[in-house]
């Protein structure tokens, strides 16, 4: 999808040769069609003018989706990028692991990202790195339900999610303040997940990984990446609405770094934007991971502060709603600048 931004973005709008992206403030002026399965697609460029004229029913619903505004989620406008704080309650993460596993130290993190830019603090007490056993259910409500509970109590700025696998967990989250879930399983985990994600009013962040957490690096194989993920969000966000779940309250991640070589992960990158033909906000989540270090030779995750900033723009670029980042101060400043840089207007 060929992206404008700014006033190229407006006068592609104004003339006709180009579509809103999400309602704006980006657009698209042609886009990439695919047709087909996974192994035996057909690929072709078309004009955005040309999609707008098209009377196939397919073509019109899809590109509804890509064009329809994004309506806000869990209360946080999707009209420009926002980020989301990472807050790992965890000894065994892989980039801060230890660092805030002390409730006072979560809490004092979280709100230290909030008053550096971030919409979203994202909890976990699991670590889901590659290699890593599952968390016992009372252990991972014991780290997290503390810190939860304290940012609720003090009225947070930034909304509060909570990354968990489990359905006990989300609902206790849920009933300290959190009214995010993000789930790396995309609500398959728990059998009883879905369900109270519906019951619970919660938006929802469904993600697509392949395999568990310990096992998922083992030489993951696809025929099409691309493709895979997107048809495996379409499926859960299908199930969701199914389980009662509206589709404004839910968010798309492809999961980078999830059941994913370097190649896989480099080509979701550079077709993040046909995520936008799911209709929802789109979420990236790379933050130091291992694809930033395959590519700079940076073996200590706290060292890929600047490939971090640079996988965040490229995915605001694709026109992303919400990045997930560990250094929220820094990132904020890189996606100001950028922001500035394509719509020509300072951001104060």
């Amino acid at each position: 999808m060929g992206i404008l931004w700014g006033l190229a973005a407006a006068e592609g709008i104004r003339e006709g040769q180009a579509l809103p992206l999400a309602g704006g403030p980006a657009a698209f002026s042609a886009i990439e069609m695919i047709e087909g399965a996974p192994g035996s697609t057909t690929r072709k460029i078309a004009l955005a003018r040309d999609i707008a004229a098209s009377s196939e029913t397919s073509i019109r619903e899809t590109l509804a989706r890509i064009t329809a505004p994004r309506k806000a989620f869990a209360g946080v406008a999707m009209d420009r990028p926002q980020i989301m704080g990472i807050v790992n309650v965890t000894p065994d993460s892989f980039s801060d692991g230890g660092d805030f596993s002390a409730p006072d130290a979560a809490e004092t993190h979280a709100r230290q990202l909030a008053a550096e830019g971030a919409a979203f603090v994202d909890i976990g007490g699991e670590s889901t790195r590659p290699g890593a056993a599952e968390v016992d259910e009372q252990e991972e409500l014991r780290r997290v339900c503390p810190v939860i509970e304290r940012l609720a109590e003090a009225g947070l700025s930034a909304a509060i999610s909570i990354d968990t696998r489990k359905s006990a967990v989300m609902e206790a989250a849920v009933a300290r303040g959190s009214t995010i879930i993000n789930d790396v399983s995309a609500l398959s985990h728990d059998p009883h997940a879905l369900a109270l994600a519906a019951k619970s009013g919660a938006s929802v962040v469904l993600m697509h990984a392949k395999g568990d957490p310990r096992t998922m690096q083992d030489h993951p194989v696809y025929t099409d990446v691309t493709l895979e993920v997107y048809d495996y969000l379409e499926a859960r966000i299908d199930a969701a609405v199914a389980a009662g779940i509206p589709r404004e309250r839910l968010a798309a991640d492809p999961g980078i770094g999830f059941g994913k070589t370097l190649d896989h992960n480099l080509a979701l990158l550079g077709s993040l934007s046909m995520l936008h033909g799911l209709g929802v906000p789109v979420l990236l989540g790379a933050s130091r991971k291992r694809i930033i270090g395959s590519i700079t030779g940076k073996r200590d995750p706290k060292e890929r502060l600047a490939g971090s900033l640079g996988v965040a723009i490229a995915g605001a670029s694709a026109g992303a709603q919400i990045v997930r980042v560990h250094d929220v101060d820094e990132t904020t400043q890189a996606l100001d600048v950028w922001r500035a840089s394509v719509t020509g207007h300072g951001i104060n």
